[in-house]
């Protein structure tokens, strides 16, 4: 099989191992990045590899450019920049979602219990020296034994965030309308509304699909409405919260921490309130693959050359899919 790797040369550079790209070529892969501006009429590939990067194609471009082509190999997490037209067009594509959700759904765990232990307000105080002040804040949190954690979003990571969980004494309600009974049995997690999920739980984790009807879907009724000494979590999208009413909440209650890895515009604004917030704390999207994580990408999509049952996505689960 004719194959190239096609997309931005520095991020197929990082994510594609030596030893991927040799079993690749020993499979006729080309060893050669190309560009879209390097693309001819007629190119006889029949799948590409690539990752972030990959640029979009419309139906005529495919079939100008790629009239043998069969599959996409994406190794890298959502599709939706450049999918729809391969799939209409009889292109299979794969993508390396499962393999990114792994070191975000690592993250969210690693916030959560942190979160229900005190961590981040009695660490900020305990390193300034107030000592005092840092037990008796810790002491108003519960820890993790016997908590509800809420989790908005039970798609690929917010399943594996509730799988990962289970290893804890915790209870888990969650927010997903396309979640079925039968796996939310699976998992052991209660079904609730998101006016329950804010109202009831210490942590809650947003993990919704990025799509124009969840824009905003989290506002500031939702946070004002969170128990004490309660922290949100954001690895999803920035534009799914209400930022605006977020700070506002934020500013009013010092008990409650917002722990956010995305915002919107991403990021912050030089003059947000989230920069003089001392209960929001900001990282700068590492949640997703990185480092050495993002290897985990190639091999995934070099399980799906191998075997393409594996990672592929489908028309209709474009709908769901962030």
């Amino acid at each position: 099989m004719k194959g190239i790797f096609l997309g931005d040369a520095f991020q197929i550079g990082r994510v594609y191992p030596e030893w991927i790209k040799q079993r690749l070529f020993d499979e006729g892969v080309e060893d050669k990045i190309y560009t879209k501006e390097d693309l001819v009429e007629n190119m006889d590939a029949e799948c590409i590899f690539s990752t972030w990067g990959m640029p979009h194609f419309t139906s005529e471009e495919i079939a100008r450019y790629f009239p043998r082509l069969r599959a996409v190999y994406y190794a890298a997490g959502t599709v939706q920049g450049f999918a729809r037209e391969l799939l209409e067009s009889g292109v299979r594509v794969y993508s390396a979602w499962g393999a990114n959700a792994v070191p975000v759904a690592e993250y969210t765990v690693a916030q959560i219990i942190l979160a229900n232990k005190g961590f981040f307000k009695s660490s900020a105080l305990a390193s300034r020296g107030e000592r005092a002040r840092a037990v008796d804040v810790y002491g108003k949190y519960n820890g993790n034994y016997g908590c509800t954690v809420g989790i908005i979003g039970v798609g690929m990571i917010g399943s594996m965030v509730c799988e990962r969980l289970a290893d804890y004494d915790l209870s888990v309600k969650f927010f997903d309308p396309f979640l079925s009974d039968g796996r939310a049995e699976e998992l052991g997690i209660q079904r609730a509304s998101l006016d329950e999920i804010f109202s009831t739980c210490t942590v809650v984790s947003n993990h919704l699909a990025n799509k124009p009807e969840t824009v905003k879907m989290l506002k500031k009724e939702h946070f004002e409405k969170m128990p004490p000494y309660s922290t949100f979590i954001n690895t999803g999208r920035g534009a799914q919260v209400d930022e605006e009413g977020l700070c506002q909440v934020l500013g009013k209650r010092e008990d409650i921490t917002a722990i956010l890895d995305v915002t919107y515009p991403e990021p912050p604004a030089e003059d947000s309130p989230f920069y003089s917030l001392d209960n929001c704390i900001l990282t700068p999207h590492i949640a997703g693959s990185f480092g050495r994580e993002v290897e985990r990408m190639a091999e995934y999509m070099l399980e799906s050359f191998n075997n393409p049952d594996k990672n592929e996505v489908t028309l209709d689960m474009l709908s769901r899919m962030a």
